[in-house]
């Protein structure tokens, strides 16, 4: 399971019921619900979530591809917690699962979604690996901002997208604050919404229901991960 830092219950109620109800719909609309099935390789996202190396390994585990290329350098929210970067304490974490050395690939610099996948697709090829379908391993709520910056850089590829499955009761106290889980789920919303006009991701129908939710979260300050427009 993801890993944060425990909160004592009585401080992680930090929201409403409603905001709870609002937050689950960009939730469940972050999530592609995409079938799982063998890939010619998959990438691990690099974040502040080791919960996809564990992704990784288990789904290495079941068979549905050959290697795995971690990818990620620092950020300011991940330095402290992975100091040495955070593919290479993917790979530590997923080699302490079980996934031989030779199944994994590390990509140290990548510093934003667009690079994790650019940089990894440019490891693959230099190694020789011929990427048909490709098996894309994010953070829950990160699926499908993913897969719309994957079918910007890489078109031609058969794109699958899988994360812990999580529900977002369990993936809050994972990360043991409420309040940051909803701000980044509404930051990645912005980010779908927002990339596309940047040309850093293909276009997504977001229903009404979810951008209502959306506008509703902005307007009670769930705020702190948005990007300037």
């Amino acid at each position: 399971m993801s890993q944060g830092v425990p909160v004592p219950e009585h401080q992680q109620r930090q929201i409403t019921d409603e905001q709870f109800h609002d937050a689950t719909l960009i939730w469940n609309y972050h999530q592609m619900g995409h079938e799982l099935r063998p890939c010619s390789a998959a990438i691990g996202l690099g974040s502040h979530d080791l919960g996809v190396a564990t992704a990784a390994a288990d789904l290495y585990r079941a068979g549905l591809f050959p290697v795995v290329v971690f990818s990620g350098g620092n950020s300011p929210t991940t330095r402290a917690r992975f100091p040495r970067g955070e593919a290479v304490h993917y790979r530590e974490h997923a080699l302490s699962l079980g996934v031989p050395d030779d199944a994994i690939l590390v990509e140290p610099k990548a510093a934003n979604t667009g690079q994790n996948i650019t940089f990894a697709r440019e490891l693959l090829s230099e190694v020789g690996i011929a990427v048909e379908s490709l098996l894309l391993i994010s953070k829950p709520y990160m699926e499908r901002r993913s897969y719309v910056t994957c079918r910007k850089l890489w078109p031609e590829a058969d794109v699958v997208c899988a994360s812990e499955p999580l529900e977002l009761d369990d993936y809050i106290k994972s990360i043991g604050d409420e309040k940051l889980v909803v701000d980044m789920l509404v930051g990645d919303l912005q980010r779908v919404i927002e990339y596309p006009k940047r040309g850093f991701a293909v276009e997504q129908d977001v229903p009404g229901d979810v951008h209502d939710a959306y506008e509703r979260l902005l307007g009670a300050g769930f705020d702190s991960r948005l990007i300037s427009t």
